[in-house]
């Protein structure tokens, strides 16, 4: 009778666990970031939503989606994968070709890896430009930034 028991309390804990896991494994992530490049500093929100069973993760800037096509080219979240101690988010946007103050332009594409550490609030992001007016204008070739995030809040959408 006493294992009957203690098997039923590690079956209820297990399944607590589990939903609560599933509960927190939902909920937005909702953080304020600091951008500081020389003179310049800019704050703006950074939101993850992670993926539900019917829709894929997002992610938002300032409430912006940044999967996103106009008719400059595309954005798109290709992933976002959560654990409990980071957020790596993969971003890869596509140029075409276009002509700004009489100067063509080629396609152009910027892959960004996005990394987030939830404790500290660290954020790393690597970013490759090939072509395009981005690449006549900051370079072809990777750069990393780093920026400082703080929580604001983790509860549900």
């Amino acid at each position: 009778m006493m294992i009957r028991s203690y098997l039923s309390i590690l079956l209820l804990a297990t399944s607590l666990f589990v939903k609560s896991s599933l509960a927190q494994a939902v909920e937005p992530l909702v953080f304020t970031c600091v951008r500081a490049e020389q003179q310049y500093t800019e704050t703006y929100e950074f939101r993850i939503d992670p993926a539900t069973k019917n829709q894929k993760a997002k992610v938002f800037v300032d409430g912006r989606d940044l999967d996103r096509t106009d008719e400059m080219g595309g954005q798109v979240v290709r992933s976002v994968v959560m654990s409990k101690d980071a957020a790596l988010i993969s971003i890869q946007a596509d140029f075409l070709p276009e002509r700004y103050d009489g100067v063509q332009y080629g396609p152009g594409l910027v892959s960004t890896f996005i990394n987030v550490h939830l404790l500290t609030g660290r954020l790393i992001k690597t970013e490759t430009i090939q072509g395009g007016i981005l690449s006549a204008t900051l370079g072809n070739g990777t750069q990393t930034y780093q920026e400082q995030c703080a929580v604001m809040k983790r509860s549900a959408p």
